[in-house]
């Protein structure tokens, strides 16, 4: 039922992306911009933002080019982050930067970034209300390129802690997702305590959400993933699990090994899966998922209330 109502939320986004964002000259570089918008993507952040606005009685159309830009930002992320870890493929498809070439990546990246809070202004709301949103998706923004940088900082490191990753994670991830169900409050007229409460949601459930997703690399095979497995063992990077694993002694033989072979990261799975780190994870993403449900109890039921604590549930349930 939840995938259902997700693929109905993501439908609005899907339509409202070409009307927001047309391709007009100079052609290529919309294309581009529009490469990984147009693969589709399970489009959550702007589905959770739309939910957001049900929940406190809003209207989810009026609230639509807010989740436009919200989607915007994400894949303005995304390419990004594809050229940074030097990515073949993303959502099945060529990157952005292997098809276009890197400079031409970084330039569509930015206008993806700028035109976000074009669209965000297009939003039916109160001019405070607005204005609160566009200060705060700009402050998530620098919020994400500080979480990124941690991020990349950690990969030469072999001391990193799990309250860094943790600090990294809420940063480069998780406040997007709370500033989509807060935007969507905010720009609905919702009060301070169920704002606060949507926040606190989000925060917790995006956290849930990328350990969940540092999960899914390891264990998910590339046809249904759609980029390499173990990509982030490739890349160096000190998900939690690594960091557990690497606390408890495990040997990661392939970690940020860029030529490492299929069997070498296949042992560092075993590797990683045998020392517990994998379900350790695991528990942990479902405790910020609940976490995330309980902030929850602030609201009045109702039906997208319920739907939000659906999309949490499926934050770890997901298969890709």
């Amino acid at each position: 039922m939840i995938e259902e109502i997700l693929q109905q939320k993501a439908k609005l986004v899907d339509e409202a992306i070409p009307k927001f964002l047309p391709i007009t000259p100079p052609d290529e570089m919309y294309k581009a911009m529009r490469h990984l918008l147009d693969a589709g993507g399970k489009r959550l952040r702007p589905s959770a933002l739309l939910l957001a606005a049900e929940a406190v009685g809003g209207k989810p159309e009026n609230v639509l080019p807010a989740a436009v830009a919200v989607e915007l930002v994400h894949n303005f992320t995304l390419i990004h982050d594809d050229i940074m870890d030097e990515a073949d493929l993303r959502r099945g498809l060529t990157t952005v930067h292997k098809k276009w070439g890197v400079s031409s990546a970084i330039v569509a990246g930015d206008a993806l970034y700028s035109k976000a809070f074009e669209i965000l202004s297009c939003t039916k709301s109160e001019p405070q209300m607005l204005v609160e949103s566009l200060e705060l998706l700009s402050k998530t923004c620098t919020d994400i390129c500080e979480g990124q940088w941690m991020d990349m900082n950690f990969e030469t490191r072999k001391d990193v802690k799990e309250e860094e990753y943790m600090r990294m994670v809420e940063k480069k991830t998780a406040v997007l997702f709370a500033t989509a169900v807060k935007m969507g409050a905010v720009l609905s007229g919702a009060n301070r305590e169920i704002v606060r409460a949507l926040w606190d949601f989000g925060r917790h459930t995006g956290v849930g959400f990328q350990i969940y997703d540092d999960v899914i690399d390891l264990i998910t095979p590339e046809e249904i993933l759609g980029k390499a497995q173990g990509g982030d063992i490739i890349e160096g990077k000190r998900t939690l699990i690594v960091i557990h694993a690497l606390s408890k002694g495990v040997t990661i033989d392939a970690l940020g090994k860029s030529n490492a072979t299929r069997s070498e990261i296949s042992a560092a799975i075993t590797a990683l899966r045998e020392s517990g780190s994998i379900d350790y994870a695991m528990n942990k993403a479902v405790g910020f998922v609940e976490e995330g449900k309980a902030a929850l109890k602030v609201l009045p039921d109702s039906e997208a209330k319920k739907i939000l604590i659906g999309l949490a549930d499926y934050m770890i349930e997901r298969k890709y």
